[in-house]
């Protein structure tokens, strides 16, 4: 039986588009007919927030695992209310320091009985290196780094590259880097295409992803609980989030 493609998300810097990222391309990839798992590792429950629960400590978490040595992981799954698309919820409350193993999330997921239903599995993370960050990378096929086109953010991709494939060298040497997403970029400003053009030179051109452009509706759709593909179809972030996802889709098809 096919297994899910697992993607994590991942960058040490907050603030770059990570939540983003993940509800609207999982939103993209469901709408597709894809069964489309989300997993907030992030304590911070934006990803949970932005599909529409309201985190809290009476329903299970993925966190869950970590302190409940027998815990199923399927009983933490929610249905969203959009079709192929589910969310396994964070834990605002959870303290990162009891984690034993960076090996306990892939475990419990290969474990489940429900893990081949699912055609893409997309993991948030916290914005540091930790046990939960790498608890995520060992359960992944592939990487994505989003990042806002400014000075911080592009430096904290050069830290944050070395650390994951060092990391994955240790951990998951079959991890694979899908590429960098620049999110909130204006494709015509000069220093946007500066930065931009330098994760290119360092990286490679074929390593940077379309562009996820600004766009009013894609904060009102945040604000609304709700991807943007469902709150404003034809918006210019859908558009870029459609384009995203036939990029992804056919470089995950040329690398299996």
């Amino acid at each position: 039986m096919k297994k899910p493609i697992s993607i994590v998300v991942a960058n040490r810097k907050g603030g770059v588009g990570k939540t983003t990222l993940v509800v609207n391309l999982a939103a993209e990839l469901a709408s597709r007919g894809k069964n489309t798992l989300v997993i907030d590792m992030d304590t911070q429950a934006n990803t949970t927030f932005g599909l529409g629960t309201n985190p809290t400590e009476k329903i299970p978490t993925v966190h869950s695992i970590f302190f409940e040595k027998f815990f199923f992981i399927e009983k933490a799954i929610l249905r969203t209310k959009w079709n192929n698309l589910y969310l396994i919820p964070a834990n605002p409350m959870f303290e990162h320091s009891i984690i034993a193993s960076n090996t306990i999330l892939s475990t419990k997921l290969q474990s489940s009985s429900i893990y081949n239903n699912f055609d893409f599995i997309l993991i948030d993370t916290p914005p540091s290196l930790d046990s939960l960050l790498l608890n995520a990378v060992v359960a992944s096929d592939y990487l994505l780094i989003p990042f806002t086109p400014n000075f911080l953010s592009t430096m904290g991709i050069k830290s944050l590259a070395r650390a994951l494939f060092k990391i994955a060298i240790q951990e998951n040497p079959s991890l694979r880097l899908l590429g960098f997403v620049p999110v909130m970029m204006y494709k015509k400003l000069k220093y946007h295409k500066k930065l931009t053009s330098e994760i290119a030179d360092q990286y490679g051109q074929s390593k940077l992803l379309p562009v996820i452009r600004p766009d009013l509706k894609l904060v009102e759709a945040s604000e609304a609980q709700t991807p943007v593909k469902f709150y404003a179809p034809s918006a210019k972030s859908t558009k870029d989030f459609e384009a995203l996802s036939d990029e992804i889709l056919k470089r995950i098809d040329n690398l299996v």
